[in-house]
């Protein structure tokens, strides 16, 4: 666990006085209800009303965001970070919202599950490159994080009813979206690493005031703003499906927020790879539909690298790449290293 001299809470819910499990317990279950809903509001927008206006509704997402925030009682006086800390962040935080949506459009569902759910490694690998952070991870966490994926596609081709449908501009869009995330969670930690102050509500409205600019320039180029304000004028309860879904995204984003702070991004990573399955399982267990070989193997697969990461090992299960000495130059500049670290983030 990260950061326990930290007081975290989630929600009014105080996590830094409960045992390691019971915070991950309470912050999967804000995650996993609030990403269910988000699940069931996409498919309704996407697939059953044929809207593609991924950019627009990331923005709409966005003023949502900030009144859920201040309705928690956050303001400006509770930022500890220079705002230009979040400008990368903030960057990819709304190109990979954007591109994510917006992918539907030319991907269908399992072409999409079979890309999003590589994420993890993407996350893991950009973990060692990251200021502030330099992770390092052991052979054993990217089998398991391997076997993981490998289940998930199986268990999503299984499950599918038709094959998946690649489109070269869908693939590019979600690829940008992967690159992104690989980024993401990662910049997140290194903020809650370099600044244990920061909090979850903090990191959240930071971002989105900040990155709802980025969205303007997608939004005009592309002419979605325009396509997508006449098409919502003509079905106005669209709207209400949006403000919905991002109030439960909210609770979703909050509750990853605490994830990343308390167990880091890989595990976060990790844990929103094996939600797809679970999403996937507990359609079969509600619905009663029958479970094929294919099934049986993707959940072998996702309980293998489930287990494989729960499992201790005689090594550390994350370590830290040995920082460079410390560098002390003559004519009172001070240390430099530490100040570089949090200069490359910003």
């Amino acid at each position: 666990m990260k950061n326990e001299e930290q007081a975290r809470f989630l929600f009014g819910i105080s996590l830094s006085d409960r045992p390691t499990w019971q915070q991950f317990l309470i912050c999967t279950s804000g995650f996993f209800f609030g990403y269910l809903v988000n699940g069931v509001c996409e498919e309704y927008v996407y697939n059953r009303l044929q809207f593609s206006f991924g950019w627009y509704f990331t923005f709409i997402q966005g003023f949502v965001y900030l009144f859920l925030i201040y309705l928690q009682g956050f303001s400006t006086k509770h930022i500890v970070n220079p705002m230009r800390t979040y400008v990368k962040l903030s960057a990819v935080l709304m190109g990979s919202h954007g591109l994510t949506k917006g992918s539907l459009a030319y991907l269908n569902y399992p072409a999409q599950i079979m890309f999003k759910s590589t994420k993890v490694l993407p996350v893991m690998i950009m973990g060692a490159f990251i200021p502030g952070l330099r992770r390092k991870y052991p052979v054993h966490e990217y089998i398991s994080a391997f076997l993981l994926v490998l289940g998930l596609i199986l268990f999503t081709l299984a499950d599918a009813q038709m094959s998946p449908n690649f489109s070269m501009i869908g693939i590019m869009m979600i690829t940008g979206a992967l690159i992104m995330d690989a980024f993401l969670g990662n910049l997140q930690e290194a903020i809650f690493t370099m600044n244990p102050e920061t909090t979850q509500m903090e990191m959240l409205f930071c971002s989105t005031v900040v990155g709802l600019p980025f969205l303007f320039v997608p939004m005009v180029l592309t002419g979605e703003v325009f396509r997508a304000w006449t098409a919502c004028a003509q079905h106005p309860y669209v709207y209400g499906v949006l403000v919905f879904e991002a109030m439960a995204t909210f609770i979703g984003q909050v509750s990853v927020l605490s994830l990343i702070a308390l167990f880091g991004a890989a595990t976060t990573a990790l844990i929103t790879t094996a939600r797809k399955g679970v999403t996937l399982l507990l359609s079969y267990l509600i619905f009663t539909k029958p479970l094929t070989e294919q099934h049986g193997s993707g959940l072998i697969l996702i309980a293998m690298g489930i287990v494989l990461k729960m499992v201790p090992m005689d090594s550390k299960p994350l370590t830290k790449i040995p920082a460079r000495p410390m560098v002390r130059i003559s004519g009172g500049e001070g240390d430099r290293e530490e100040e570089e670290e949090r200069k490359s983030l910003v």
